[in-house]
Parts: structure tokens; C-alpha cells; sequence
């Protein structure tokens, strides 16, 4: 686990698209394209911030979603949606709408979540026997979730599925599908990047008192998490 502590959300922004642009440059190099799975929240500015500015072949790139809400794509609550208005109907970043795997619609989360999966056995490389991402951009809610696994949920269980739907989601909107952790912690890297003293608090549980959050629990066996986190963020840490 690499944990740095930088000066503000800014630099949060600069330390985070030079990540991606290293993870990103190097899988183009070695194997011809990049499988990158996002989330929503605030991560959507970072990257709609600090894309434009690194320098990659944004035509090899293949974009997920960690999780997904169940809603339409013109719903604001739609992670698509936000990415698709704010990042490639802007121009911002020379990334089409069709490089992102989206969610099919109309459907359960049960057979949205088994149409995700086999998007993802299609698309990305096994590595032994799950799926290995380049590279997971996460994010951490104010109780500890990550990705659509939430405290004390079932769903922190489930070791088969790929993809799991989740239909109580605590946090709505209810219906949503999500990446499990095994699939989470194998991939070559995870990234969470955070800002603003009202994480500090989480930030503090996850990394001094060790909570065994959902956050916490994103550890890839054969690949490098790390955490970027600014000042305020990270105030509680010592």
C-alpha cells in the first residue's frame, strides 16, 4: 500500500492523471490497450480536471464502471451520464462515448449485472482465472464503501460473481450493479483519490485504527493500491 499525502485537491488532481498516464502508457506499450474502471462522485471532476492535461493514446483506451446506477443514461444519478456529458460531449479529452462498457438498460440488476460480466469475459484479459484490470479508479463514501459495497453488506461476501447486482443499496438510488472484491483485488492497481477535511475522519479509520471498512478491504494480491489524499484529508493520520 503506498499512501501520499499531498497539499491540496489540486495536486491531489496532478498526482493522480500521472498515475493513470504511466499505468496507462505502459499497458498500450506492452499489450496495445488500457482497461480502466471509474466510479462516480468526485472523482468525475478529478478526471474531467486532469485528463485534458496527460499526454496518451486515448484511442486504445477501454473505460468500465466499478458499479453502475440502474437509471437512465439521461438520469443525473447515471455515472455514464456525468462522464459522457461532462468529459466526452465536451470535447475535453479525444475519448468517444463508445470506448465506454456501459450497463445494458431496462433490465433487472440481476441480468444487468450477468450482461456486465460477460462484457468484461469478453473484453478484458484473464490473469490466472479472473479478469485483470490495468488499473481501478475508486472511490470512498463517508462510511467507508467502496465501489456499490457498502458496511455490513452481503455483497462483501461474495466470492463467484464477477458482477453483482444489488437492490438495497443503502445510499440510492437502490438499484445498481458493482465489481466484487475479487475482481477488485486482482487487478494490477487500485487508486483512491481523496480531498477535503470531511474525509479526514475516514481516512484516520481506515489507515491508524485498521476498521476493517470496505474501502479498507481493496488490497490486490498481485498488483499496488494506492492513496492519494491532500492535507485536510489526511490531517487525522498522524
Amino acid at each position: 500500500m503506498v499512501v501520499k499525502v499531498v497539499e491540496d485537491r489540486e495536486a491531489v488532481i496532478t498526482e493522480l492523471c500521472a498515475l493513470i498516464e504511466s499505468s496507462a502508457n505502459s499497458s498500450i506499450a506492452s499489450k496495445g490497450s488500457f482497461n480502466v474502471g471509474v466510479s462516480g462522485g468526485s472523482l468525475v471532476t478529478f478526471l474531467v480536471s486532469g485528463l485534458p492535461k496527460i499526454h496518451s493514446d486515448f484511442s486504445k483506451w477501454k473505460i468500465f464502471f466499478c458499479d453502475e446506477r440502474l437509471v437512465p443514461v439521461d438520469d443525473p444519478e447515471s455515472t455514464f451520464g456525468v462522464y459522457k456529458t461532462k468529459l466526452v460531449d465536451t470535447g475535453a479529452v479525444n475519448l468517444s462515448a463508445d470506448q465506454f462498457v456501459t450497463v445494458k438498460q431496462g433490465v433487472s440488476a440481476l441480468e444487468a449485472a450477468k450482461a456486465y460480466e460477460n462484457q468484461i469475459k469478453d473484453l478484458v484479459p484473464a490473469n490466472p482465472l479472473l479478469p485483470q484490470f490495468d488499473l481501478l479508479l475508486l472511490g470512498m463514501g463517508p462510511d467507508g464503501h467502496t465501489c456499490s459495497l457498502f458496511p455490513g453488506h452481503e455483497l462483501l461476501n461474495e466470492t463467484s460473481a464477477w458482477v453483482a447486482p444489488i437492490t438495497d443499496s443503502p445510499k440510492p438510488p437502490p438499484s445498481r450493479i458493482t465489481l466484487t472484491f475479487p475482481v477488485i483485488n486482482n487487478a494490477k492497481a487500485c487508486v483512491f483519490a481523496v480531498s477535503g477535511k470531511e474525509k479526514a475522519e475516514m481516512i484516520q479509520r481506515i489507515h491508524v485504527l485498521k476498521e476493517n471498512l470496505p474501502a479498507a478491504r481493496v488490497q490486490p494480491t498481485a498488483g499496488e493500491v494506492y492513496w492519494i489524499v491532500d492535507k485536510e484529508a489526511g490531517a487525522l493520520l498522524n
